[in-house]
Protein backbone atom coordinates (compact mmCIF):
# COMPACT_ATOMS: atom_id res chain seq x y z
CA UNK A 1 0.00 0.00 0.00
CA UNK A 2 2.02 2.70 -0.16
CA UNK A 3 2.08 6.51 2.39
CA UNK A 4 -1.04 6.39 4.62
CA UNK A 5 -3.57 8.79 3.25
CA UNK A 6 -1.69 9.02 -0.06
CA UNK A 7 -2.05 12.58 -1.65
CA UNK A 8 -4.93 13.58 -0.04
CA UNK A 9 -3.11 13.17 3.42
CA UNK A 10 -0.38 15.20 1.78
CA UNK A 11 -2.36 17.75 0.57
CA UNK A 12 -4.36 17.97 3.78
CA UNK A 13 -0.57 18.64 5.96
CA UNK A 14 0.38 21.32 3.14
CA UNK A 15 -3.04 23.10 3.91
CA UNK A 16 -2.58 22.15 7.94
CA UNK A 17 0.98 24.44 7.47
CA UNK A 18 -0.53 27.35 5.98
CA UNK A 19 -1.79 30.32 7.95
CA UNK A 20 -5.27 30.84 8.28
CA UNK A 21 -6.70 34.09 6.50
CA UNK A 22 -8.81 36.20 8.40
CA UNK A 23 -12.33 36.93 7.12
CA UNK A 24 -13.25 40.48 6.01
CA UNK A 25 -15.90 40.55 8.72
CA UNK A 26 -12.80 40.09 11.04
CA UNK A 27 -10.74 42.67 8.96
CA UNK A 28 -13.81 45.10 8.96
CA UNK A 29 -13.85 44.97 13.01
CA UNK A 30 -10.58 45.78 13.37
CA UNK A 31 -10.86 48.54 11.32
CA UNK A 32 -13.92 49.75 12.87
CA UNK A 33 -12.24 49.60 16.50
CA UNK A 34 -9.20 52.03 14.51
CA UNK A 35 -11.57 54.74 13.00
CA UNK A 36 -13.33 56.04 16.59
CA UNK A 37 -9.70 57.35 17.02
CA UNK A 38 -9.65 58.72 13.36
CA UNK A 39 -12.93 60.33 13.53
CA UNK A 40 -11.87 62.08 17.18
CA UNK A 41 -8.85 63.12 15.42
CA UNK A 42 -10.71 64.99 12.62
CA UNK A 43 -13.21 66.15 15.00
CA UNK A 44 -10.40 68.09 16.98
CA UNK A 45 -9.07 69.32 13.74
CA UNK A 46 -12.68 70.75 12.72
CA UNK A 47 -12.55 74.38 13.20
CA UNK A 48 -15.41 75.90 15.45
CA UNK A 49 -17.83 78.45 14.47
CA UNK A 50 -17.34 81.98 15.82
CA UNK A 51 -19.63 82.77 18.39
CA UNK A 52 -21.02 86.71 18.21
CA UNK A 53 -18.92 87.60 21.63
CA UNK A 54 -16.00 86.04 20.26
CA UNK A 55 -16.26 87.68 16.83
CA UNK A 56 -16.83 91.21 18.78
CA UNK A 57 -13.82 91.45 20.88
CA UNK A 58 -11.99 90.08 17.39
CA UNK A 59 -13.16 93.06 15.66
CA UNK A 60 -12.47 95.72 18.77
CA UNK A 61 -8.62 94.39 18.92
CA UNK A 62 -8.33 94.50 14.96
CA UNK A 63 -9.41 98.22 15.26
CA UNK A 64 -6.93 98.46 17.83
CA UNK A 65 -3.97 97.67 15.38
CA UNK A 66 -5.49 98.94 12.64
CA UNK A 67 -2.46 101.92 11.96
CA UNK A 68 -0.13 98.91 12.62
CA UNK A 69 -1.73 97.31 9.78
CA UNK A 70 -1.81 100.25 7.52
CA UNK A 71 2.17 101.31 8.07
CA UNK A 72 3.47 97.13 7.40
CA UNK A 73 3.13 95.18 4.88
CA UNK A 74 4.43 91.77 6.36
CA UNK A 75 1.26 91.36 9.20
CA UNK A 76 2.12 88.05 10.35
CA UNK A 77 3.51 89.04 13.07
CA UNK A 78 -0.11 91.20 14.17
CA UNK A 79 -2.71 88.77 13.13
CA UNK A 80 -0.06 86.24 15.63
CA UNK A 81 -0.60 88.86 18.30
CA UNK A 82 -4.15 89.92 17.78
CA UNK A 83 -4.09 85.61 18.06
CA UNK A 84 -2.56 85.72 21.80
CA UNK A 85 -5.08 88.26 23.09
CA UNK A 86 -7.87 86.21 21.69
CA UNK A 87 -5.94 83.53 23.63
CA UNK A 88 -5.82 85.73 26.96
CA UNK A 89 -9.55 86.37 26.15
CA UNK A 90 -10.09 82.77 26.43
CA UNK A 91 -10.48 82.02 22.54
CA UNK A 92 -8.81 79.47 21.47
CA UNK A 93 -7.50 80.92 17.39
CA UNK A 94 -4.36 81.39 15.80
CA UNK A 95 -2.95 83.90 13.33
CA UNK A 96 -4.35 82.18 10.01
CA UNK A 97 -8.32 81.43 11.64
CA UNK A 98 -8.16 85.21 12.56
CA UNK A 99 -6.41 86.21 9.25
CA UNK A 100 -9.34 84.18 7.15
CA UNK A 101 -12.01 85.73 9.61
CA UNK A 102 -11.17 89.26 8.97
CA UNK A 103 -11.18 88.47 5.51
CA UNK A 104 -14.76 87.19 5.37
CA UNK A 105 -15.75 90.06 7.08
CA UNK A 106 -14.39 92.27 5.07
CA UNK A 107 -16.26 90.56 1.85
CA UNK A 108 -19.53 90.36 3.65
CA UNK A 109 -19.04 94.22 4.27
CA UNK A 110 -18.17 95.39 1.04
CA UNK A 111 -20.92 93.43 -0.20
CA UNK A 112 -23.28 94.93 2.10
CA UNK A 113 -21.75 97.85 1.42
CA UNK A 114 -22.27 97.84 -2.45
CA UNK A 115 -25.85 95.94 -2.95
CA UNK A 116 -28.67 98.37 -3.53
CA UNK A 117 -30.98 96.18 -2.03
CA UNK A 118 -31.05 96.13 1.79
CA UNK A 119 -32.70 92.67 3.08
CA UNK A 120 -31.56 92.55 6.64
CA UNK A 121 -28.89 94.17 8.82
CA UNK A 122 -25.60 92.86 8.52
CA UNK A 123 -23.55 91.56 12.06
CA UNK A 124 -21.06 94.34 13.08
CA UNK A 125 -21.64 96.49 10.30
CA UNK A 126 -21.15 99.37 12.18
CA UNK A 127 -17.94 98.37 13.62
CA UNK A 128 -17.02 97.68 10.44
CA UNK A 129 -18.01 100.65 8.88
CA UNK A 130 -16.45 102.44 11.43
CA UNK A 131 -13.01 101.38 11.02
CA UNK A 132 -13.09 101.53 7.07
CA UNK A 133 -13.92 105.18 7.90
CA UNK A 134 -10.78 105.54 10.12
CA UNK A 135 -8.97 103.73 7.40
CA UNK A 136 -10.25 106.20 4.55
CA UNK A 137 -9.58 109.62 6.71
CA UNK A 138 -5.66 107.68 7.43
CA UNK A 139 -5.04 108.07 3.72
CA UNK A 140 -6.36 111.05 2.72
CA UNK A 141 -4.23 112.71 5.80
CA UNK A 142 -0.97 110.66 4.42
CA UNK A 143 -1.78 111.53 1.12
CA UNK A 144 -1.85 115.22 1.98
CA UNK A 145 1.48 114.95 3.76
CA UNK A 146 3.24 113.04 0.93
CA UNK A 147 1.96 115.79 -1.58
CA UNK A 148 3.42 118.25 1.52
CA UNK A 149 6.49 116.44 1.23
CA UNK A 150 6.79 115.91 -2.42
CA UNK A 151 6.01 119.90 -3.35
CA UNK A 152 9.54 120.40 -0.76
CA UNK A 153 12.48 120.59 -2.61
CA UNK A 154 15.01 117.22 -2.16
CA UNK A 155 18.31 117.33 -1.70
CA UNK A 156 20.34 115.91 -4.35
CA UNK A 157 23.81 114.39 -4.25
CA UNK A 158 26.81 115.97 -5.27
CA UNK A 159 28.01 115.50 -9.47
CA UNK A 160 31.21 114.20 -9.60
CA UNK A 161 33.02 110.86 -11.04
CA UNK A 162 31.44 107.74 -10.79
CA UNK A 163 32.69 105.83 -7.55
CA UNK A 164 35.30 103.38 -7.93
CA UNK A 165 35.58 100.95 -4.50
CA UNK A 166 32.97 98.64 -3.86
CA UNK A 167 31.51 100.73 -1.41
CA UNK A 168 30.92 103.39 -3.35
CA UNK A 169 29.63 100.99 -6.22
CA UNK A 170 27.23 99.75 -3.60
CA UNK A 171 26.13 102.98 -2.26
CA UNK A 172 25.52 103.61 -5.97
CA UNK A 173 22.93 100.46 -6.29
CA UNK A 174 21.13 101.72 -2.97
CA UNK A 175 20.57 105.08 -4.44
CA UNK A 176 19.00 103.02 -7.67
CA UNK A 177 17.10 101.03 -5.19
CA UNK A 178 16.16 104.07 -3.48
CA UNK A 179 14.49 105.84 -6.59
CA UNK A 180 13.08 102.47 -7.84
CA UNK A 181 11.14 102.51 -4.70
CA UNK A 182 10.30 106.17 -4.94
CA UNK A 183 9.13 105.62 -8.84
CA UNK A 184 6.89 103.33 -7.19
CA UNK A 185 5.75 105.27 -4.30
CA UNK A 186 5.14 107.91 -6.98
CA UNK A 187 2.60 105.53 -9.14
CA UNK A 188 1.18 104.66 -6.15
CA UNK A 189 0.62 108.46 -5.54
CA UNK A 190 -0.84 109.25 -8.82
CA UNK A 191 -2.84 106.08 -8.31
CA UNK A 192 -4.26 106.79 -5.13
CA UNK A 193 -4.78 110.40 -6.44
CA UNK A 194 -6.85 109.70 -9.68
CA UNK A 195 -8.78 107.50 -7.30
CA UNK A 196 -9.61 110.70 -4.57
CA UNK A 197 -10.11 112.81 -7.93
CA UNK A 198 -12.51 110.40 -9.29
CA UNK A 199 -14.26 109.81 -5.78
CA UNK A 200 -14.32 114.02 -5.68
CA UNK A 201 -15.80 114.17 -9.15
CA UNK A 202 -18.35 111.74 -8.47
CA UNK A 203 -19.37 113.53 -4.67
CA UNK A 204 -19.15 116.56 -7.05
CA UNK A 205 -21.35 114.89 -9.39
CA UNK A 206 -23.54 113.47 -6.31
CA UNK A 207 -24.12 117.23 -4.88
CA UNK A 208 -25.06 118.75 -8.44
CA UNK A 209 -27.76 116.19 -8.78
CA UNK A 210 -28.38 116.31 -5.37
CA UNK A 211 -28.94 120.49 -5.54
CA UNK A 212 -31.28 119.60 -8.47
CA UNK A 213 -33.12 117.29 -6.69
CA UNK A 214 -34.08 119.86 -4.29
CA UNK A 215 -34.26 122.93 -6.66
CA UNK A 216 -36.71 120.65 -8.38
CA UNK A 217 -38.13 120.34 -5.30
CA UNK A 218 -38.29 123.81 -4.28
CA UNK A 219 -40.07 124.61 -7.57
CA UNK A 220 -42.54 122.00 -7.10
CA UNK A 221 -43.10 122.95 -3.60
CA UNK A 222 -43.72 126.59 -4.79
CA UNK A 223 -46.00 126.04 -7.54
CA UNK A 224 -48.21 123.82 -5.14
CA UNK A 225 -48.11 126.96 -3.08
CA UNK A 226 -48.96 129.34 -5.42
CA UNK A 227 -51.83 126.88 -6.89
CA UNK A 228 -52.87 126.80 -2.92
CA UNK A 229 -52.78 130.56 -3.04
CA UNK A 230 -54.84 130.96 -6.42
CA UNK A 231 -57.45 128.44 -5.03
CA UNK A 232 -58.02 130.29 -1.65
CA UNK A 233 -58.57 133.43 -3.06
CA UNK A 234 -60.65 131.96 -5.88
CA UNK A 235 -63.00 130.53 -2.99
CA UNK A 236 -62.69 133.30 -1.33
CA UNK A 237 -63.79 135.43 -3.72
CA UNK A 238 -66.68 133.29 -4.48
CA UNK A 239 -67.58 133.38 -1.13
CA UNK A 240 -67.66 137.42 -1.16
CA UNK A 241 -70.19 136.54 -3.89
CA UNK A 242 -72.30 134.47 -2.38
CA UNK A 243 -72.56 136.65 1.09
CA UNK A 244 -73.30 139.96 -1.30
CA UNK A 245 -76.23 138.15 -2.81
CA UNK A 246 -77.27 137.00 -0.11
CA UNK A 247 -77.71 140.58 1.60
CA UNK A 248 -79.17 141.73 -1.67
CA UNK A 249 -81.73 139.09 -0.74
CA UNK A 250 -82.02 139.97 2.68
CA UNK A 251 -82.79 143.77 1.99
CA UNK A 252 -85.03 142.99 -0.98
CA UNK A 253 -86.87 140.45 1.21
CA UNK A 254 -87.25 143.59 3.87
CA UNK A 255 -88.52 145.76 1.86
CA UNK A 256 -91.10 143.44 0.74
CA UNK A 257 -91.99 143.01 4.12
CA UNK A 258 -91.75 146.98 4.80
CA UNK A 259 -94.12 146.89 2.07
CA UNK A 260 -96.70 144.54 3.15
CA UNK A 261 -96.81 146.15 6.55
CA UNK A 262 -97.72 149.46 5.29
CA UNK A 263 -100.27 147.97 3.21
CA UNK A 264 -101.73 146.09 5.89
CA UNK A 265 -101.63 148.85 8.34
CA UNK A 266 -103.22 151.46 5.59
CA UNK A 267 -106.23 148.97 4.97
CA UNK A 268 -106.15 148.54 9.07
CA UNK A 269 -106.82 152.43 9.06
CA UNK A 270 -109.30 152.02 6.32
CA UNK A 271 -111.41 149.25 8.11
CA UNK A 272 -111.43 151.43 10.87
CA UNK A 273 -112.43 154.32 9.82
CA UNK A 274 -115.57 151.98 7.69
CA UNK A 275 -116.94 150.48 10.94
CA UNK A 276 -116.49 154.28 12.91
CA UNK A 277 -118.66 155.78 10.15
CA UNK A 278 -120.64 153.05 10.82
CA UNK A 279 -121.10 153.28 14.48
CA UNK A 280 -121.98 156.79 13.97
CA UNK A 281 -124.77 156.09 11.53
CA UNK A 282 -125.70 153.62 13.73
CA UNK A 283 -126.30 155.49 16.76
CA UNK A 284 -127.45 159.19 15.08
CA UNK A 285 -130.33 156.02 13.31
CA UNK A 286 -131.36 154.75 17.53
CA UNK A 287 -131.37 158.71 18.13
CA UNK A 288 -133.69 159.51 15.80
CA UNK A 289 -135.60 156.86 16.62
CA UNK A 290 -135.64 157.20 20.09
CA UNK A 291 -136.83 160.91 19.90
CA UNK A 292 -139.88 160.03 17.07
CA UNK A 293 -140.87 157.49 19.52
CA UNK A 294 -141.11 159.81 22.41
CA UNK A 295 -142.54 162.20 20.03
CA UNK A 296 -145.23 160.20 19.48
CA UNK A 297 -146.08 158.78 23.28
CA UNK A 298 -146.50 162.66 23.68
CA UNK A 299 -149.71 162.63 22.30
Amino acid sequence: MGRPGGPIGENLAVMAMLPMQTSPDVGVAKLGSMTPGIRRSKKEDRIPQWGYDETKEFIALRAELEKDFMQTKRNKTLWEFIAGKMKEKGYRRNADQCKCKWKNLVNQYKGKETSEVDNGKLPFFEELDAIFKDRAKNMDRMMLLEAEAGSRPHKKGKLGKPPSSDEDSDDGNDEDNDSEDERINIGVRKSRKSEKGQRVTAEKFQANSMQEVLEEFFQQQQRAEEHWHDAVERREHEWHMREQEWRDAMEKLEQERITREQGWREREEQRRAREEARAQKRDELFAALLSKLAQEGGY
